[in-house]
């Protein structure tokens, strides 16, 4: 029967009743009589029996409610679905203007005194599954009784969410079916081991919290999810921010989830990784006595607690490649490597990103569809801590020596072939740490560095990020390692080159401790230090001062690149690079501004200033407007100036020695 229709009969059943005996109720038994004769069963007190709705039974059997105590709810609701119950109630209680439900109506209409059902801690006020509106003048059994709003709806059958929840929890459902499964192997192991655990828990205390470790959070979310579904529950997640810390809010939100936990057999995804203070999240961890999921290594759960931490990761690097194999067919080639070796997804997230290309996998086009697709599947976690720079530089426009050029050669080999060394040759499964890469670039200012990893990004065809230290770097204790974690986290997820710009500001000498401070900037760089070491991406680092990194962090680099100052051949070969082909220019002279001792960086801003000033005039490119803006620069970096650097001494070129002379003066 329709829950509705259901409640509806039972209501009016009890009206029926009310109305016979309204004029002359019986009298309620007193206090310490012991029975002549036995309880009646539920509603078969004077007349016709009262059916009970099932969702009533159902409700009643979730909280443990005594045959009383489901008559008075039935009873609540009636006064807010039938307009003639708040009369009837008056004359049932003398017509004392009191045309509203309350615990001594109760008691006389169900021939039954229950003084537990009004206690504070008995199951109708506990569960908040009514409301006792207190009045001074009237006894606690006088007061008026109001059912839940939520309660009411789901006597009335409605399987909705609490309202009052729904705005802050989200569904966390299953992953569509497609191609693959909705789990690996090894994420179905990690399942299996939760499952045991709750299982074997003892069934007298609260269930044990169960804590998620690792940096995917849709892989621990998926996991999270197939548990509660093998225990027929639904799965509902909760960034721990939004738990109410006020005394009376935090109570009612408590209350209000484990009654909708009971209801609608439910499990929560506790999110805790953005919570700045814990102590509400370790509160409601305490307390909450259903089966919780906690993503987050930074709250401390309270010893009472039954608590398993498990490492809940994407699938393995083999698991990856076969599925990429399996949704993009056995013509994909190298494809399926490449892929696992870079970007660390889920099943069903390689379900969904082989889509934009399952009907063309071995089209060059479609490869460069589903490869940018995977990089912006990884993209967005690293937006708030590093700035992503546009990547324009290619080989031809660094100038550096051979042996510097093999070395960012070998730098994009190990990382395209990470999946043949590491996996196909057995590495892997020696190593624990260490199955990154990490790069120091190492030179004056200007020389090349950022430029170098630019042509790496581009020839790997990645997103280059450089760390931006205002976001990471905290004055507060814990703070730049939790950044700093979440920074690798989300680089881990395949699709970016981290660019530590100024390392030596991060990665500096570890100091004598003399105070607080210096024990603290020792944790966070030796925390630093393990991270480098077991990050699995690429890794960056440039520095004008080599000298002041720590010795052991230089034994975590797989590379050290020295950026030298450029002798003058490297600098004429710069100089013939800078300027695009677009530019309308004269007849330079670049072996005479290779005699000019600058770096790479100082040879750039040359170029452009050159360019204003030439535009600037409405002319082209000529060396005058060159030398005045190497004399500009001359000057910024503070160098003593001689005039005859900056005139050519004999030159085929037809110049305008007195216009370089008035350019030298503007500038």
């Amino acid at each position: 029967m329709d829950a509705r229709l259901a409640l509806g009969e039972a209501i009016a059943v009890l009206r029926s009743r009310m109305e016979r005996v309204a004029d002359s109720p019986p009298s309620p038994p007193t206090l310490g009589e012991t029975g002549a004769q036995s309880p009646p069963e539920w509603g078969d007190l004077g007349g016709e029996p009262i059916p009970q709705p099932p969702t009533l039974d159902y409700l009643g059997d979730r909280f443990g409610l005594s045959l009383l105590e489901r008559g008075t709810l039935l009873l609540c609701a009636a006064q807010e679905l039938d307009n003639e119950i708040p009369a009837l109630c008056d004359r049932w209680q003398g017509s004392r203007n009191l045309p509203y439900p309350t615990f001594a109506l109760a008691f006389d209409l169900f021939g039954e005194e229950d003084w537990q059902a009004v206690s504070s801690e008995g199951a109708l006020c506990y569960w908040n599954l009514l409301e006792v509106r207190s009045r001074d003048t009237l006894p606690e059994k006088w007061c008026p009784l109001k059912i839940d709003s939520r309660v009411l709806n789901f006597l009335a059958g409605s399987p909705r969410l609490d309202r009052r929840l729904a705005s802050l929890l989200f569904p966390l459902g299953a992953t569509p079916g497609g191609l693959l499964p909705a789990l690996s192997p090894s994420q179905e192991a990690v399942v299996e081991e939760i499952v045991g655990a709750i299982v074997a828990a003892d069934p007298r205390r609260p269930l044990p919290i169960i804590q998620l470790l690792g940096g995917n959070g849709g892989c621990k979310q998926q996991i999270a999810g197939a548990v509660a579904a093998r225990f027929g529950r639904s799965l509902f997640g909760l960034l721990g921010q939004l738990i109410p810390t006020a005394e009376a809010d935090y109570l009612r939100f408590l209350r209000r989830w484990e009654r909708e936990e009971r209801l609608l057999d439910l499990a929560l995804y506790l999110d805790t990784r953005e919570v700045r203070s814990g102590e509400a999240v370790q509160r409601f961890a305490a307390q909450c006595r259903g089966l919780l999921f906690l993503d987050g290594r930074d709250v401390r759960i309270p010893d009472h607690r039954e608590t398993l931490a498990i490492a809940a990761e994407v699938p393995t690097p083999a698991e990856q490649r076969l599925a990429w194999s399996t949704v993009l067919g056995e013509a994909a080639g190298e494809t399926p490597a490449v892929l696992a070796s870079q970007f660390r997804l889920n099943f069903g997230e390689i379900d969904r990103l082989a889509a934009v290309t399952r009907d063309r996998p071995n089209h060059p086009q479609g490869q460069r569809s589903l490869w940018r697709a995977c990089l912006q599947r990884s993209a967005p976690g690293l937006e708030s801590l590093a700035q992503r720079l546009p990547v324009k530089a290619g080989w031809d426009n660094l100038v550096l020596p051979e042996e510097a050029l093999g070395l960012l050669w070998q730098i994009v080999h190990q990382v395209r072939l990470r999946s043949r060394v590491y996996d196909d040759w057995g590495f892997r499964a020696r190593l624990n740490r260490g199955l990154g890469t990490a790069a120091l670039f190492a030179g004056e200012s200007g020389t090349g560095k950022t430029m170098a990893a630019e042509v790496i990004a581009q020839e790997l065809d990645l997103h280059l990020y450089r760390i931006d230290l205002s976001a990471v770097v905290s004055k507060y204790v814990g703070e730049t390692e939790k950044n700093l974690s979440r920074l690798f986290a989300a680089a881990e997820e395949g699709g970016a080159i981290l660019f530590f710009d100024e390392a030596d500001a991060l990665f500096g000498k570890r100091s004598e401790v003399s105070d607080a401070k210096d024990r603290y900037a020792n944790i966070e760089i030796d925390y630093l230090l393990q991270r480098i070491e077991s990050y699995g991406g690429l890794a960056i680092m440039a520095t004008n001062l080599k000298g002041s990194l720590d010795t052991a962090f230089l034994r975590r680099l797989r590379f050290v690149v020295d950026f030298p100052f450029p002798a003058a051949e490297y600098r004429r070969a710069m100089w013939e690079k800078v300027f695009p082909p677009e530019v309308p220019r004269g007849a330079l002279d670049c072996q005479f501004l290779a005699n000019l001792e600058l770096a790479g960086g100082a040879i750039h801003n040359i170029a452009i200033n050159a360019a204003f000033l030439a535009a600037e005039g409405g002319e082209r490119l000529e060396m005058s407007h060159i030398l005045a803006a190497a004399r500009s620069e001359w000057q910024k970096l503070g160098r003593p100036i001689y005039e005859e650097q900056f005139k050519i001494q004999s030159s085929p070129f037809k110049m305008d020695e007195e216009r370089v002379i008035d350019f030298s003066r503007q500038g």
